[in-house]
């Protein structure tokens, strides 16, 4: 791979980080310049926002368009199917990525988890639909993804203008550098979409569950870079269209509230694909009735569904990546099994319950030139911002499952 000079501003920041940096050739240039950046924010809860620990926030929640009381995510309410519906406008059920660990039928003896990294960046996990920057490489633009879940595959056998692979220690200021020097590159080689994401909220609330301190001091630290995201863009004279987004809340779980599913049935009679909020397993050939009759159903913390008796409303159970059984959590109560829940080892927080939930609800916030001033939408649900995006930047896309109409008050008249 041949870098160009001119990417030198990008490449050292990269390089600052210890990251490789992969780049291809841009398309032609359009003007006026007016990128539109999407910020994904790992579980930053909507009520995050009111704590009174993120000015920058805060402020351009105020100034521009906010989900009323946060935006619905897509369930199950987990990370990379989030991401992929905001980037695809589609649930999970119908992208593909339908959890966070998952197999597939066509592809014996392979198994998608967020550490595998040989999967992670296999597009076969992903070609069942089209996220936003493909839409806009195959129109013409050029596009950035920094960290974004799913980016880093040749989806469809498309890559992004430029992109990264991702790295979890690189710091949340680090990465806006990276994207202000992408941004600053000359005007015929700079992005007309990227996207930056932090993970670090969602570690934090994890360990230490969403109401520690710990937790509010990198709410502090995400707000001080995207801080140093908008001066930036100032200083650069760049007016950006700004969307920014969570994948999930966060509830708080304990040692205490686990339902162990091998109370209810034999361990042996049954394969536990995922387990936490959500619990997803095929029972093993020739004890199908025994699992479903000890499992199926409403009992004290946890219901369970054959994968077509899933609520309508979850949108959830067609996939052939879904396993037979589906189980969900009370919130703030987990599923397992003995062997593989440590009650000791349970405390901070989870996501991944009922999208309805005021817990799992996230954020949204738009601003920029493009976009309305002082606006709350009443409704939103992840699916909606695709076509936002799409709208913003001209674009058609694949029919989806959000709405347009939901996000057309978004928009500057």
């Amino acid at each position: 791979m041949v870098l160009r000079p001119l990417f030198l501003l990008a490449l050292a920041a990269a390089l600052a980080a210890g990251l490789p940096v992969h780049a291809q050739a841009p398309a032609p240039a359009q003007a006026p310049y007016r990128p539109v950046i999407l910020v994904g924010i790992d579980g930053f809860r909507a009520d995050y926002l009111e704590r009174g620990l993120t000015p920058t926030l805060s402020r351009l929640a105020v100034e521009g368009v906010q989900a009323e009381g946060g935006m619905r995510p897509s369930w199950p309410s987990v990370t990379f199917p989030n991401f992929y519906t905001l980037a695809t406008g589609l649930h999970p059920d119908h992208h593909g990525l339908v959890y966070n660990t998952m197999t597939d039928p066509n592809l014996p003896g392979r198994r998608f988890s967020l550490g595998a990294r040989a999967e992670v960046m296999d597009r076969v996990w992903y070609d069942a639909a089209e996220p936003i920057w493909v839409t806009a490489e195959n129109a013409g633009l050029r596009t950035a993804t920094l960290f974004w879940p799913g980016s880093e595959a040749p989806i469809r056998g498309v890559r992004p203008t430029y992109w990264l692979p991702f790295e979890q220690t690189v710091p949340s200021l680090a990465r806006v550098n990276i994207l202000l020097a992408w941004l600053s590159l000359p005007e015929a080689e700079r992005p007309q979409l990227a996207t930056l994401y932090f993970n670090v909220l969602d570690t934090a609330g994890h360990e230490y569950g969403p109401d520690a301190p710990e937790t509010n001091a990198v709410l502090a630290d995400i707000d001080a870079a995207m801080k140093a995201l908008v001066d930036g863009l100032e200083k650069q004279g760049i007016e950006a269209d700004l969307v920014i987004v969570a994948d999930h809340g966060m509830a708080p779980i304990s040692g205490e509230r686990v339902v162990f599913l091998d109370d209810k049935v034999d361990a042996a009679a049954f394969n536990v694909m995922g387990h936490g909020p959500v619990a997803t397993l095929d029972p093993v050939a020739g004890r199908e009735a025994e699992v479903e009759a000890a499992l199926l159903g409403a009992s004290p913390h946890v219901e369970c569904w054959r994968k077509g008796d899933i609520p309508a409303r979850l949108v959830y159970g067609t996939n052939p990546r879904i396993p037979a059984i589906v189980c969900l959590a009370e919130t703030g109560w987990i599923i397992g099994t003995r062997a593989r829940v440590d009650p000791a080892r349970v405390r901070g927080g989870a996501h991944g319950f009922d999208n309805q939930a005021p817990e799992m609800r996230a954020l949204f916030i738009a601003h920029g030139p493009d976009l309305a001033q002082g606006v709350r939408l009443p409704e939103m649900d992840s699916v909606d911002v695709q076509p936002l995006l799409a709208r913003l930047l001209n674009l058609p896309v694949p029919a989806g499952d959000g709405r347009a109409a939901d996000t057309e008050a978004a928009m500057a008249r």
